[in-house]
């Protein structure tokens, strides 16, 4: 049987994903991509906005009727998080959520059998563990995630991820060890760690700083990349530490949310902007070159024009090498959810819109402040004649130069447009 996999929202569900297909694949189905007619449509879903949530319904509905025939199942933080309104998307045949990913196989055996819905889903518990299959790769892909963390006890106040995936969990370090060895032996050169909230990660006496450790150990393995990571875990102590890790990559994506220090206690976020400074100022003290990426929400309940312009400004000051800018999404069930003052869609796309320029303009002096290095670039895919991939930074670079996909090359960056450097390989 045909089945095919689309995927929404973060690494985390991707990681998933490819872990499904994997069972999927050893119990003899054949995977094809979700543009195909197939036996099978797996929807796993996001529910971080509105946005998300339109596209989940969306796909199943189109699913559905590219084969009546079908059995479309929908699982991730959607069904996870609402149960209730899941149950009345009546276009999809099998409902599971995040938890119940496990018993997919068994899933569908259960509706061929019978041809009756079948309602999967299991709420987290307070005493679950990290119970998550390892992958042996990353289809179409030439790094490779491993999910160390899953859950998140932080509560924010616009935040419905606690609720679709529980407390906090994590691998344990023997596994890391071990699913990078793996992952090395099929020809992975870099690997990223990811997490629900992945500076969480704790198991037995064991913190992210050992997880980078595990994951280092192969030979194979030449590069270690972090996923999102909250500011308030990043101690000294850990930069310390993390800074002794030859084969992690300088690059930090941290989540900021807002600089404004109103707006992040609404937020229920743990730092002020002063903080989160400090933080960028010692990251780049420790680790030369680095990148440091972030979050921004634009318009969140209460946000003033004089709080968005903290945050514009702030974002202008600490130049991040790139920013993914989104506007407030209401979440039935978070307490944001009921705040007053909610600022209308047009205003939020507004400053949307102006975060980005500024946003845009600072990437564009990094590119061009590039010129002349010779860096270490990640070869991914071939395009119109040029190599496109990523430094140690994740700098987008595309260059001229003979090489394969997955191939660690020198590249001498010559140049720069709006969304990359530009170079020649060495």
């Amino acid at each position: 049987m045909k089945a095919a996999l689309y995927t929404l929202g973060c690494k985390v569900n991707q990681y998933e994903s490819q872990a499904m297909s994997e069972i999927l694949l050893k119990n003899g189905y054949t995977i094809v991509p979700h543009t195909d007619i197939a036996d099978v449509y797996i929807v796993n879903s996001c529910t971080v906005t509105a946005e998300s949530d339109r596209k989940t319904r969306q796909a199943i509905r189109r699913f559905k009727r590219r084969n009546p025939q079908s059995a479309v199942v929908l699982t991730g933080c959607v069904p996870q998080a609402y149960p209730d309104a899941s149950k009345r998307l009546s276009d999809a045949d099998i409902l599971l959520g995040n938890k119940s990913n496990g018993r997919l196989l068994e899933a569908l055996d259960l509706y061929f059998s019978s041809n009756n819905r079948l309602v999967l889903i299991e709420q987290h518990r307070p005493d679950d563990v990290f119970d998550s299959p390892s992958v042996s790769g990353c289809l179409g892909r030439t790094r490779a995630s491993i999910k160390i963390e899953d859950g998140c006890n932080r509560f924010c106040s616009y935040c419905i991820i606690p609720y679709a995936r529980g407390n906090v969990r994590s691998k344990p370090i023997k596994d890391i060890r071990g699913e990078s060895q793996r992952l090395a032996g099929a020809g992975f050169r870099e690997l990223v760690l990811v997490g629900i909230n992945l500076s969480a990660y704790s198991f037995e006496g064991h913190d992210i700083c050992d997880a980078v450790g595990a994951a280092s150990e192969p030979d194979g393995i030449k590069r270690i990349r972090l996923g999102s990571l909250e500011p308030d875990h990043l101690t000294d102590d850990v930069l310390e530490r993390l800074s002794k890790h030859k084969k992690l990559c300088p690059h930090f994506h941290i989540s900021l949310q807002s600089g404004c220090d109103e707006t992040l206690k609404r937020m229920n976020r743990h730092y002020t902007s002063s903080e989160f400074e400090a933080l960028c100022q010692k990251l780049r003290a420790a680790f030369p070159g680095a990148a440091i990426t972030t979050d921004i929400m634009v318009g969140f309940a209460g946000e003033s024009e004089s709080e968005f312009e903290a945050t514009r400004l702030f974002v202008e000051n600490i130049k991040f090498e790139k920013v993914h800018v989104f506007p407030f999404s209401a979440r039935s069930g978070t307490s944001a959810a009921s705040f007053p003052n909610q600022v209308e869609k047009s205003e939020k796309e507004r400053r949307a819109r102006l975060i980005s320029e500024t946003a845009d303009k600072t990437r564009a002096l990094f590119f061009k402040s590039q010129a002349g290095k010779t860096v270490e670039v990640l070869a991914e895919r071939e395009t119109e004649g040029m190599f496109e991939g990523f430094t140690r930074n994740y700098t987008p670079v595309r260059f001229k130069g003979k090489c394969k996909s997955g191939e660690l090359v020198n590249v001498r960056i010559t140049g720069a447009d709006s969304s990359c450097c530009i170079g020649e390989m060495l």
